[in-house]
């Protein structure tokens, strides 16, 4: 007998979460599964709970999502794709409240800095939360009029409150990049169009490691759309890097850069090779 496949995304955070948007517009025939750390969202499908992960990994306000680094090299999972969500904060309230009645408003300390504009000219008071789904949540539950919440259109729906005041971001560029994880690779094949190939590397300890590991991206004219550098168990010595590239492994500019990284490094993880998302070819035809 066939165990049959779960159909489930997990995400980190509650119900309404943008994660939890994000996993619904990505994919919106699989039930989105909420998860309380990005380590049980990884481990949701490490143990067969679910298909995917979708975990955001840079936020075009905010930079990087903390810890995601240092989590996906030893997760074991592979990235299989990409997804850009536009984040829309709402400013929301129970039903039927004024703004005049509102003192607080609390969300994640993120959205929080996404929307001082906003909550300046409203002479709200902030609070932080531990996310905004969670926001929206209490507020239902403790019934304060005096509060407000900066969370998603779709917390709004699930936890039954209003939206007072509609897309109040600073940023009208405000968009995160998730990364969709899975237990197997996936099959992308050279030729089959635009790929992002994202690996894990540490240099070898020796003069110039760095620029000789990275010479050979720029000499076989490979394009390093991402590098970050993160430390290691909290050392300021053993440093690991984060890349994006453009290409296929098995394509020869890509291949030959490739070498030249793993020559001049102690370490490299392929994290994955994968569809670049259609939002990559927007964002460079509008010039932004």
């Amino acid at each position: 007998m066939t165990k049959s496949r779960p159909n489930k995304i997990a995400f980190q955070g509650e119900p309404g979460a943008n994660s939890h948007l994000a996993a619904r517009d990505a994919y919106p025939r699989l039930e989105a599964l909420p998860c309380p750390t990005f380590e049980d969202a990884l481990a949701a499908v490490t143990s067969g709970k679910a298909n995917y992960a979708m975990i955001p990994i840079e936020n075009s306000v905010a930079g990087r999502v903390a810890d995601i680094h240092h989590l996906l090299p030893d997760s074991g999972l592979h990235i299989v794709a990409e997804h850009f969500e536009r984040v829309r904060h709402q400013l929301l309230t129970l039903p039927k409240v004024k703004l005049s009645e509102l003192k607080t408003v609390h969300s994640h300390i993120m959205a929080l800095g996404q929307c001082r504009k906003a909550i300046r000219v409203l002479k709200l008071t902030p609070v932080v939360e531990a996310d905004t789904a969670g926001a929206a949540r209490h507020l239902r539950e403790t019934g304060d009029r005096t509060r407000a919440v900066i969370a998603s259109k779709l917390a709004a729906e699930v936890y039954g409150l209003q939206v007072a005041k509609a897309d109040i971001e600073d940023a009208a560029h405000n968009t995160t990049r998730f990364v969709v994880l899975a237990a197997k690779p996936q099959r992308t094949r050279r030729g089959d169009g635009p790929v992002i190939t994202s690996f894990v590397f540490r240099v070898r300890n020796v003069p110039a490691a760095l620029y000789k590991a990275l010479g050979g991206f720029a000499t076989n004219g490979v394009n390093m759309t991402k590098l970050e550098s993160y430390q290691l168990e909290g050392s300021f010595n053993a440093t690991m890097f984060y890349a994006d590239i453009e290409g296929h492994p098995d394509e020869r500019p890509v291949k030959l850069a490739l070498e030249e990284l793993h020559f001049f490094s102690s370490e490299v993880i392929v994290l994955g090779t994968y569809p670049a998302s259609p939002f990559r070819a927007s964002f460079k035809a509008s010039g932004e």
